[in-house]
């Protein structure tokens, strides 16, 4: 999929609360330094992930599942193999009657799932990862590619 810049920015721009499917409580994995990544540059995050349900994380209580959020939600992040998301995308739908984006990160797609949130008005982005698409377009990344955060495999 391609997407313009212009497109990319006004995603993030106009998304205040992300639901983050998936999410670890490992602050090795990927989906937890995108979601604290996220919620460090003012974004609200709700964690979702049933085997974590009812633990704190980044200052809210992680949920088992989108219906278990009472808030309204802009954007869906999936960290879910593809083949998990045509549930997730049915029950965002069916919850957030005002949700503008369902995105699904790096290597995540799935075409029946992302052309029915489209139809309802849904953006849908795939393959691609907010932090870094953020960190992009925002002016955070070097002119070498590497982001002025610190990630570090050291302890």
């Amino acid at each position: 999929m391609t997407y313009s810049d212009a497109h990319l920015r006004d995603v993030l721009q106009s998304t205040k609360t992300v639901a983050v499917v998936g999410v670890s409580m490992n602050p090795v994995r990927p989906s937890y330094y995108v979601a604290r990544y996220l919620s460090l540059k003012g974004y609200t995050v709700i964690p979702v992930n049933p085997g974590h349900a009812g633990k704190m994380l980044f200052g809210a209580e992680v949920k088992a599942t989108l219906s278990d959020i009472t808030d309204p939600v802009d954007m869906v992040d999936i960290f879910r193999r593809s083949e998990a998301v045509p549930p997730i995308v049915d029950e965002a739908l069916a919850h957030f009657p005002d949700l503008k984006t369902i995105w699904m990160q790096i290597g995540v797609e799935h075409a029946e799932a992302a052309a029915k949130a489209e139809a309802r008005g849904v953006t849908v982005i795939q393959n691609r990862c907010p932090k870094i698409e953020y960190q992009r377009l925002f002016g955070e990344l070097r002119m070498g590619g590497f982001a002025t955060g610190v990630i570090s495999s050291k302890l």
